[in-house]
Formats: structure tokens, sequence, C-alpha cells
């Protein structure tokens, strides 16, 4: 397993938290913990079924942008 930290824009309430947690985990993603708060989501997945670069295109389909913490 692997984890991945994104930071967020886009989201207005801790509804859309919600929806990108459902739609990561809909699509391979093992665990997805987003904080509306924060604007960020800590994400669990296994690398051979899905990529950093597959998670975050999820993201931007449901009209959020994403990118990589350090």
């Amino acid at each position: 397993m692997k984890n991945l930290k994104l930071k967020l824009q886009g989201m207005h309430c801790s509804s859309c938290a919600m929806d990108i947690d459902g739609e990561l985990e809909d699509n391979g993603v093992q665990e997805s913990r987003t904080s509306y708060a924060k604007s960020t989501t800590d994400i669990k997945f296994d690398p051979e079924k899905i990529s950093e670069d597959e998670i975050i295109q999820i993201i931007k389909r449901i009209g959020y942008s994403a990118v990589l913490t350090k």
C-alpha cells in the first residue's frame, strides 16, 4: 500500500469531502479521508490497481482540483 496526500481546491462544504471520498473508494482507492476544513485528502491505495495520476484525474473529473503536497 502507498499513502498520498493531496491539497484540494473547489470544495464548498463537508458534502464535497464525502463525494470525493466516495468517488475515490468506488474507483479502486482503499481508503480516502478528505477534510473540508483543511482542504486536503489522505489516501491509501495499491499502486498496482490505481496510479497517483488516475486519482488526481478522478478528483478533477468530479469538479475539484488536486495537487501533491510535500
